[in-house]
């Protein structure tokens, strides 16, 4: 199938408060500013638009175990005649828009068999039944396709020269707000031109989800962030090795439940805290015949149940020559948002992990794509306000914080951050911001680092490189454009982005033309 062608139309501080202070001692105009000149970005006519029938399924389980107990004496009560016929429908009318539908309703069963009676084995057609009675299709882009990033695939065989195959990572939402990650590959040709390919056919989630064997001694420090660090805890890690898995926890927290005589309320909130931080710390598989753009990163763990957010991916390479993927994204629980990280090689297999320390709050964290000084780089946003700098000696903590830029401009007053993760160039770190002015607009704008010490602003775009035009400023949020990740290729700098929060296109910039601007 043809793809969707892109034609062109023309000082460390620890804590926040020292942050702003440092940050206020920043002059008001930068002096390597460039001077008022507008780099010109060539609109594609690529559009992707949320398609509502895009669907998995997701579990439905009523709000009380009496009225799941209610509805299961009712499918059992069902003749064996009745089961088929029901069964029979719900094939007809879902087998067609799903991978493995029996595989899928075996599984929803599953969740629920334990509240039958163990001597009660119900037929194939009562099996399928019940789970399709507790299970129901969610539509995860119904609502917004939107805030990519692109990297570079992990397979180029096959690839022209001078071509490269790239992977493009989408913000799908859905009812109730709930966003989870989708993928579609493309291709960039020699002169910069890209191409998406189609989405195919139907939609998946993981095919196996499993929780990580986890260091000890890592955790424990991930325990002392989230303020986990009393007496109880120490016995209940006490017991543990040095690498254990959430079987071995639940042992160690059943012993130690066993041992305290005055279990109460506050054993038990303990207990759940460490609970939280181990199922936040997980890794899902796909079976490697699901194509890449019929995965769904979908949410898994109790602090994303509301959705995953604006993922960042970067290809980032290890002083060694070996080459991960890392993406940090927003998990938010439905009342708080929580930095994580993901890691893949293949996009067949993603480990998430917390992200850990003081300098980690708030949204909007991008990875350098290799280390500097021999120290991972990372830029945030920790007052919500201003962009930072921080480096680490570990990827999963980050604690202190350089100032790097506060808001200048009249279109980014409100407040600044970063668009993705920086690109090498020979000039320097080429990072995309995001500022937001008069009457919430949302624009894109670029500024230069150094290479060897980014903390130096070599040059910032006083105006914007994109600002929302026509039907970009129509959306679920209006006028609103917004990128979570750009790549170079050909001299050509390709900026996919979103539009008002529903849609996404890419334009592409003449990387020359705005190194000068920055220059």
């Amino acid at each position: 199938m043809s793809g969707i062608k892109g034609k062109s139309s023309q000082g460390t501080v620890g804590d926040g408060g020292a942050a702003n202070a440092a940050l206020e001692s920043l002059p008001a105009e930068v002096a390597t500013d460039s001077e008022n000149r507008r780099v010109q970005p060539q609109r594609t006519s690529i559009c992707l638009k949320p398609d509502s029938g895009r669907v998995v399924l997701k579990p439905f389980l009523p709000e009380s175990e009496d009225k799941t107990q209610r509805i299961l004496r009712g499918i059992v009560a069902l003749s064996q005649e009745r089961a088929a016929i029901d069964l029979g429908r719900v094939f007809a009318e879902f087998e067609g828009r799903h991978r493995d539908l029996e595989g899928l309703l075996s599984d929803s069963f599953r969740q629920v068999r334990h509240l039958l009676p163990e001597d009660y084995e119900p037929t194939w057609e009562h099996r399928l039944l019940i789970g399709a009675y507790f299970i129901g299709e969610y539509a995860l882009e119904s609502a917004a396709l939107f805030n990519p990033s692109i990297v570079p695939h992990p397979d180029q065989s096959g690839v022209s020269k001078n071509s490269l195959r790239v992977v493009l990572s989408l913000r799908a939402t859905g009812e109730g707000h709930i966003s989870s990650i989708e993928f579609r590959c493309g291709m960039v040709d020699g002169e910069g031109n890209i191409n998406i390919d189609p989405a195919a056919g139907y939609v998946t989630t993981a095919t196996h989800i499993t929780h990580q064997v986890y260091e000890k001694a890592m955790f424990r420090q991930k325990l002392l962030e989230i303020d986990v660090a009393d007496s109880f805890t120490a016995r209940i890690m006490d017991r543990l090795g040095p690498r254990f898995a959430m079987v071995d926890l639940e042992e160690s927290i059943k012993a130690e439940r066993a041992k305290t005589h005055a279990w109460g309320h506050g054993e038990e909130e303990i207990a759940e805290k460490i609970r939280w931080l181990a199922h936040s710390n997980y890794e899902i598989h796909f079976d490697r015949s699901v194509p890449l753009s019929q995965r769904i990163v979908f949410p898994v763990a109790p602090i994303e149940r509301q959705g995953i957010e604006d993922a960042r991916f970067v290809l980032f390479e290890e002083d060694s020559g070996k080459k991960i993927y890392y993406a940090t994204y927003t998990a938010w629980d439905g009342d708080a948002t929580i930095p994580q990280l993901l890691e893949t090689s293949d996009f067949g297999r993603f480990r998430m992990s917390t992200l850990n320390g003081k300098g980690v709050r708030n949204k909007g964290m991008a990875l350098f794509p290799r280390c500097i000084g021999g120290r991972y780089a990372m830029l945030s946003r920790m007052d919500s306000e201003s962009m930072f700098l921080m480096y680490s000696d570990n990827v999963h903590f980050w604690h202190d914080a350089i100032p790097l830029a506060k808001p200048v401009h009249s279109w980014e007053l409100n407040k600044i951050g970063n668009c993705g993760s920086p690109v090498e160039t020979p000039e320097g770190w080429l990072v995309l911001t995001h500022g937001v002015g008069p009457m919430r607009k949302y624009c894109i704008g670029a500024m230069l680092l150094d290479l060897d010490d980014p903390s130096i602003v070599i040059g910032r775009l006083r105006e914007p490189l994109i600002e929302p035009m026509g039907n970009e400023r129509e959306g679920y949020v209006p006028n609103v454009v917004y990128t979570c990740g750009f790549m170079v290729h050909a001299g050509r700098v390709i900026i996919p982005y979103a539009m008002s929060d529903y849609a996404t296109t890419v334009a592409t910039v003449d990387l020359e033309e705005l190194l000068a601007a920055l220059r």
